[in-house]
Formats: C-alpha cells, sequence, structure tokens
C-alpha cells in the first residue's frame, strides 16, 4: 500500500513536461508536428486557459478536528462531534435515525454547498433539510485544522429561519481572525478531484452509474485535463481545416450543378475550368472580372450602342435638299441649260488651248477675275492649237480673248443655276455621311440569337438613300425611312436589352459566388500542409496521451486492485486491469477487468451488492488518497450495508491500513465492523451517537459491548428509586448480554484464526440459539455438546460455572446472589474469554 501511494504522487508531475520530454525523444516526428502541439500545450500568457492552470487553492494538510450541528436534519439543538485530529480510524455508529448521518451530511454540504445523496431525490426530499423539532436559525460548522502559519480553520453555514437551502452565508475563519465569505473557488477544483465524501447512495453509482461519470472522475484525477485541452485545441483548428476544405469541395459541386443551367457564355466557360481536376484559378478569375460577357453579350451591348440621327437633323437635311432641289428647278430653262452645256463646252477648250498650246509646254492657268474671266490677255502668240471640234480652224489669241469674254457672259447667266446644283450636291454629300454604312454589329448579333433580319433590312434602305434617282422624292423617304429605321431599331434594341438583362441576371449572382469560392480555395490551398500537420499532430497528442494515461492510471489501478483483494475476502471475482477508454469527444467508460470463476466479463452482472460496494470502495479510496490531494481525511457513510461477514473484516483491514497516513471517518449503524475492529485489535476510536427525544443528540465514546452492558448494569445498581426486584431482573439481563458478547468475540476470533470460512462461522454462531450454546462454542469450539460446558468451566474454578448459571437464570427469575459480585464476575468471566 505504501509504496503503491508513493508512485500515485509521481503523476501530478505537469504533463506539458512530460510530452516535451517525448518529443524531444521522438525522432520520427516532423518538426511542424512537434511545433503544433507544444504550441497546443502552452497557451498564450495572459488566456483564461494559463490564468486557470496557475490558479492555486493553497489548501494543504486539511483534518478534521469537529462537526458542530444545529437544526439540520435529524439533529435538533446544537450537538459537536469531536474527532481526533491528524492520521487514524473512528467509526461513528449508532441506530438507523440516531442521526449519525447528519454529522456526514453537514460535513459535506458545508465544504461543498452540496449534497450527493440528496442527488437525484425528490423536491420533498431535499425540503427535509431542517429538524422538525428546531426552529429558527440552522448551523452547520466544520472545525479544521491545515498545514501553515495559521492552521485553525472553520467553516460555516448558516440560514435564518424560512430562508432556503441555497441561501444562507457561507464563512470561514482563519483561527480567531474575521469571518470571510467562504472562498469556494479554492475548494471547487480538489473536491471534485480528490472527492473526500462517500454516502451509502454513490457507492453503487461508482460502479453501476453513467459510465462516463467515473471515467471523468479518474481522467481528471490523473491530471490529463492539460493534454485534453491541448488536444481539443488541435482537434478545432483541425476541424476548422476540413470544414473549409469540404466547403470549397461542396461550393465547388454547387456551382458546377447551378451554372450548368445557365445559357451566359461566362457560366458555361466556369463550368469548364470548374470540371477540371484542378481548375485554372486565373482564368476563373478572369471570368469573375469579365464584365462584357463574351462574344454574345458584346454583341448585344454593341446593338445597344446603336445610334441614328435624330429627327431633327433628319428633318432639316430633308428640307434642306427640297430646298435644293427646287432651286435648281426654278433656275432651269432650254436656254439657261443650254448655256450652261455651251459654257462647260467653252471652259474645257480653253483649258485645253492654255494648257497644251502650240509650245508644246503646259501653260499654268491664268488666273481668274472676280466675275470668272481671263485677266491676263498677254497670251503668247506661240500659244495656239487647232480646233479640237472641226479640225480645220485655228485657236489663237483672238479666240482665246473672246471665249474668255462668252465663259464670263455665260457663267453669270447661269450662276443661280449652278448654286442650286452645288447646294443640292453638298447636301446630298452630307446624306452619304449621315447614313453611312450598314452595321456589321447586325449579323453578329444574330449570333446571339437576336432577330434583326428586319432591322437589317430597314438599315439597308438607310443606307441606300444617296442613291436614290428621283432627288424630288428624296426627302419625303429620307423622313419615313428613318422613321421605320427608327422604330425597328428602338425595338430590336429593347429585345437586345431584355436578353442582356436577362444573361447579366443569370450571371450576376454567380459572380460573387464564385470570388468567394476562389478566395476560399486560395485559403484551402495555402492550409494544405497545416491541415496535414493537424491531423499528423492530432493521431501523435492522442496516442501519446493514451500511454501518459496508462502509466498514470497503473499505481492507482494498483492501488484499487489491493484494496478489492482484501476486501473481497472468500469472493469468486477478480478485478484485473483498470482501462480508461474514449475520450471527450466519444463514448467514455471505465473498463474493469472482472471476472468470476475465471470468466471474463461475467463478473458486474452476477455480483452481490455488497461485492458491487467493495468495488465501490475500490474506486474510491485509491482516488482520495492520492498523495496531492489536500485532504488528509475521508469520509464514509454506511460502506458495511449488504457486506458479507468476510467483507466486513476486510474492510476493517482496509480502513486500518489507510487510517495509517488519512484521517478515517466511517458512519455505521452495522455492529459488525466494529466487532471486527475490536475482535482484530485494531486500533480506532468508536463514537456512538444515540437520539433523545425531540431530535436531542448525544454522542459518547463507545467501549466494547461488554464493557457497556456491564457499565449499564453498574448504573441499574445506582438507581435508587428503581424496584428491586425490576432492578435484579435488569442487572442479570445485562450481565447475560455481556456474557454472549464476549463469547459472541472469542468464537468469531478463534475460529476464523483457525481457517474456518466466515460463512460457516456465521452459521455456527446462528446455531447457537441460547446463551450456554454461545458459551459452550467460544469455550469448546464446534461440535461440543452444552452438557460438556460446566466440567470444562469447573477446571477454571467453581466461580465460572457459577457466573454463567445465575447469568442466564436471573434473566428470568429472582436469583439469591449479590448483584454486584455477579457483576465483577462476569467481568472476570469476559476477561477470561478475551485472554
Amino acid at each position: 500500500m505504501n509504496s503503491v501511494r508513493e508512485e500515485s504522487g509521481a503523476i501530478f508531475v505537469r504533463p506539458a513536461d512530460v510530452i516535451a520530454r517525448r518529443i524531444d525523444a521522438d525522432p520520427d516526428i516532423p518538426a511542424a508536428v512537434a511545433a503544433l502541439v507544444r504550441a497546443a500545450l502552452d497557451p498564450p500568457s495572459g488566456s483564461a486557459e494559463s490564468t486557470a492552470s496557475a490558479t492555486s487553492s493553497g489548501l494543504d494538510g486539511v483534518f478534521l478536528s469537529a462537526i458542530r450541528v444545529r437544526g439540520f436534519r435529524g439533529i435538533g439543538p446544537e450537538t459537536t462531534l469531536e474527532l481526533p485530529t491528524g492520521p487514524g480510524l473512528t467509526l461513528v455508529t449508532g441506530r438507523n435515525g440516531s442521526g449519525k448521518s447528519s454529522f456526514a451530511e453537514a460535513a459535506e454540504l458545508a465544504l461543498t454547498g452540496g449534497n450527493r445523496r440528496w442527488d437525484g431525490r425528490s423536491t420533498a426530499w431535499r425540503e427535509g433539510w431542517r429538524n422538525l423539532h428546531r426552529s429558527g436559525p440552522v448551523r452547520v460548522e466544520l472545525e479544521l485544522r491545515t498545514d501553515g502559519p495559521e492552521p485553525a480553520l472553520t467553516v460555516a453555514r448558516e440560514w435564518d429561519a424560512e430562508e432556503p437551502l441555497p441561501g444562507g452565508t457561507w464563512t470561514q475563519r482563519r483561527g480567531d481572525g474575521p469571518a470571510q465569505v467562504f472562498a469556494s473557488g479554492d475548494w471547487a477544483l480538489p473536491m471534485e478531484l480528490y472527492r473526500p465524501f462517500l454516502s451509502y447512495s454513490e457507492l453503487g453509482a461508482l460502479v453501476d452509474g453513467k459510465p462516463s461519470e467515473l471515467f471523468d472522475a479518474l481522467h481528471q484525477l490523473l491530471g490529463l485535463d492539460e493534454l485534453i485541452v491541448a488536444h481539443e485545441r488541435i482537434r478545432v483548428r483541425r476541424l476548422d481545416l476540413e470544414r473549409a476544405a469540404r466547403t470549397a469541395r461542396r461550393d465547388r459541386q454547387t456551382l458546377l450543378t447551378e451554372l450548368a443551367e445557365v445559357t451566359d457564355q461566362r457560366a458555361r466557360r466556369a463550368v469548364a475550368l470548374l470540371r477540371e481536376p484542378n481548375p485554372d484559378i486565373a482564368a476563373l478569375e478572369g471570368l469573375v472580372g469579365d464584365i462584357a460577357g463574351g462574344p454574345e453579350p458584346a454583341a448585344l451591348r454593341a446593338v445597344l450602342a446603336l445610334e441614328l440621327p435624330s429627327a431633327e437633323r433628319v428633318a432639316a437635311l430633308a428640307t434642306r435638299i427640297s430646298a435644293a432641289v427646287a432651286a435648281a428647278a426654278a433656275a432651269t430653262s432650254p436656254e439657261i441649260a443650254a448655256d450652261l452645256r455651251v459654257l462647260d463646252v467653252l471652259r474645257a477648250a480653253y483649258a485645253h488651248v492654255t494648257t497644251h498650246g502650240r509650245s508644246g509646254t503646259p501653260a499654268a492657268d491664268p488666273p481668274f477675275s472676280p466675275r470668272g474671266s481671263r485677266t491676263s490677255p498677254d497670251i503668247d502668240d506661240h500659244r495656239t492649237a487647232p480646233c479640237p471640234v472641226c479640225g480645220a480652224g485655228t485657236l489663237d489669241r483672238r479666240w482665246l480673248l473672246e471665249t474668255a469674254a462668252a465663259i464670263d457672259g455665260l457663267s453669270v447667266r447661269t450662276a443661280d443655276l449652278v448654286r442650286a446644283r452645288d447646294e443640292l450636291t453638298r447636301a446630298l454629300a452630307e446624306l452619304r455621311v449621315l447614313t453611312g454604312e450598314l452595321p456589321p454589329v447586325l449579323a453578329a448579333a444574330e449570333t446571339a440569337g437576336l432577330d434583326t433580319a428586319t432591322l437589317g433590312e430597314a438599315w439597308a434602305r438607310w443606307v441606300g438613300l444617296p442613291e436614290s434617282e428621283d432627288p424630288h422624292e428624296l426627302p419625303d423617304r429620307l423622313r419615313v425611312v428613318h422613321e421605320h429605321l427608327s422604330v425597328e431599331l428602338d425595338f430590336v434594341q429593347q429585345c437586345a436589352g431584355k436578353e442582356l438583362d436577362r444573361l447579366d441576371e443569370a450571371w450576376a449572382p454567380f459572380a460573387p459566388r464564385l470570388s468567394a469560392w476562389l478566395q476560399l480555395t486560395r485559403t484551402v490551398t495555402a492550409q494544405a500542409a497545416e491541415r496535414q500537420t493537424a491531423r499528423a499532430a492530432e493521431e501523435w497528442l492522442k496516442a501519446a496521451t493514451a500511454r501518459v494515461r496508462d502509466e498514470r492510471l497503473a499505481p492507482l489501478a494498483g492501488t484499487a486492485r489491493w484494496v478489492w483483494q482484501t476486501l473481497r475476502q472468500q469472493s469468486s471475482v477478480e478485478l484485473g486491469g483498470i482501462h480508461l477508454q474514449g475520450n471527450a469527444n466519444s463514448a467514455r467508460r471505465v473498463q474493469l477487468e472482472v471476472t468470476v470463476d475465471d470468466v471474463d466479463g461475467a463478473a458486474l452482472g452476477v455480483m452481490s451488492q455488497g461485492e458491487l460496494h467493495a468495488l465501490g470502495l475500490a474506486l474510491f479510496l485509491p482516488r482520495a488518497t492520492v498523495a496531492a490531494s489536500p485532504f488528509r481525511f475521508v469520509v464514509i457513510d454506511d460502506p458495511v450495508q449488504a457486506m458479507d461477514p468476510a467483507k466486513v473484516d476486510g474492510l476493517a483491514r482496509v480502513l486500518a491500513t489507510v487510517a495509517w497516513e488519512r484521517q478515517v471517518v466511517v458512519f455505521t449503524h452495522d455492529d459488525r465492523l466494529a466487532e471486527a475492529v475490536r475482535r482484530m485489535q485494531i486500533d480506532a476510536r468508536i463514537v456512538e451517537v444515540q437520539r433523545r427525544e425531540r431530535s436531542v443528540v448525544e454522542v459518547r465514546l463507545s467501549s466494547d459491548p461488554v464493557h457497556r452492558y456491564l457499565d449499564d448494569a453498574r448504573a441499574l445498581l445506582r438507581t435508587p428509586q428503581l424496584p428491586r426486584t425490576i432492578a435484579d431482573e435488569l442487572v442479570a439481563t445485562c450481565c447475560r448480554s455481556a456474557l454472549e458478547a464476549a463469547s459472541l468475540a472469542r468464537a468469531k476470533r478463534v475460529l476464523l484464526a483457525g481457517g474456518m470460512d466466515h460463512r460457516e462461522v456465521q452459521r455456527r454462531i446462528d446455531r447457537a440459539q441460547s446463551t450456554r450454546a454461545m458459551v459452550t462454542l467460544a469455550v469448546l469450539g464446534p461440535g461440543h455438546r452444552i452438557e460438556d460446558l460446566n466440567k470444562q468451566l469447573a477446571k477454571e474454578g467453581r466461580w465460572a460455572v457459577e457466573v454463567v448459571r445465575d447469568a442466564t437464570a436471573g434473566a428470568h427469575v429472582p436469583i439469591d446472589r449479590d448483584l454486584a459480585e455477579l457483576i465483577a464476575d462476569t467481568e472476570r468471566f469476559a476477561e477470561w474469554l478475551a485472554g
């Protein structure tokens, strides 16, 4: 037990230090994995986790000195249970309802703020915490001794009348100092880790309660929470990374499915890119930024960009053409037309002569006067030419002078017609500029699904207007064709706008989604290495934690096996290894390797209630008695119930061993534990609790049953108001009970020491139905007759025979014997049996 206890203290080396050493000793762990594990184990300074880990309760070496109770549960007036401060075993005995368990519950309530025995109980059960015979304030108080400069510590809870259980004041006081608010935060973690209280209801729950509860208790006790928190940090990061990768894959598939139904060119291109095993991110980014959306939307936008001259400009040009045509018509007559033709001929001939005269050298054209006539008559005589029309005459200097005069005259007569025709020419030139050419975008729009045939025909008529043969009809045609073209263009542009809106509306929702997917994909790609590192770090730390957990659990499991081995006493159930299975994110349970008659896995189903309670103690004691616990005491309420006599003996041995270093306080209504302690001569303090009328509770040191009966007999002799006949009978009855108790103790001691099975010993005792039969079993042993008892007793002296005779008879009929002498001989007989 000592060696196991010493080993168990080593489990509280900081887990991060253990893992750091294992990282250093592992040559196969990648550097990135090691760095991630170290970072997870070492939270940033100032964080809640680092602050919490640094918190210390400052408690150590806590022993119980006294439990003081008033008005709580079964205790009315204030009563104090004094306890020896320091290691040792104290049994608090008393019948059911005596108030002994009220002390245990008060101690637990004072330190924890609750009571496990009440958990899961009905409201009526919890509301019965006030004593029925005591009104007014309720108070529970613990006197403790701790290590440190101020060892005296008092913890108290007090409630005013009618105040509910969760209320009240909760205080603590060091020595004679002032009372302060109870530092529940300092006590919470140690109390959770090393809980020193064990009630009867908890015994079975340790084994057959929720599997996760015992797992969590042991896991936390092993000090592995630091590793679990680190593992959780890595796991959460790994899950975040994997969640992002899954989201990217899911969003990619969703985009593929939805974009496949969109006719936009960008959508079709995006689908093609997304179907590739490794999509071209740059190309997809180009699609997101593509406002035009490919040739089809570009053609539609080009159609929308087409413009026609305004109706006002067309009307003005039509008016101009009409005026020019009218002016030309007004200036035109046969004579003027003939003059104009002659003028054209003369000008051509004049230019011919002046350009190609006899000199053979082209001459520059002589300048014209403002009227159009020549102003340089000094034409070289050599500049002559034959007439290009008749070929007979000669065009000489004279001819030139005459022709120049003729040209001037004809120019004046034809000036109005020339101006009108020039204006018409300029107007038609403007018309050609206005109508332009047939836009090539109309053909491209056809490929985008837009019907532009009618518009194309109307535009072709518009472009062909300058080639019209009848200028008189041109102004009206210009207006009509323009109006018709405007209507057609407006209709086609409306269709193009709707189609473009349709395409844009279909694509618009996908552009930001595709952009978000691209951003997520870039992030996921950049985090690929980190994701693999997190996965590897999580697996490495999980395996390392399991190894550390098993190593740290081994000493506790060894202690539990020792406790069970001592407790089980003739049970066929064997307790092997104890393992923790699962983790915080999976099914958690404590695997107990128990066998019955060498059959694996069958034990828990066939174990008796007493065996289950013994197993519960085997799991409780190692946890409550580890070296790191600040509590140097354990309080156990009613552990004996359902245990057979052999396990009671084993329990006494276990408690005695634990009491070497711990203060062990056991509350029990079963006298068998006290009897075993006395019989086995275990050093223990036995206290008896009695409850009088109106919840008046008395606490007194308890002697063994023999001396208790003898003390009662002496007290009866000292009661003068008791009638003599009744006193004699009661004294004899006490002496007989003392003889039976002494004989019972000797019989058990001798028979068990001789190797007889506990069950067989109990059967022998049960068959001893009378006082003489019990004395015979104690003096002669099993298999002897009652008739042989007096012969054996006579060897010790006549007094031995007479004391058995008189104590047995005097309980029923008056005897002629001094009762003080009977008491003395009974005590002498008991001492003889104990010798």
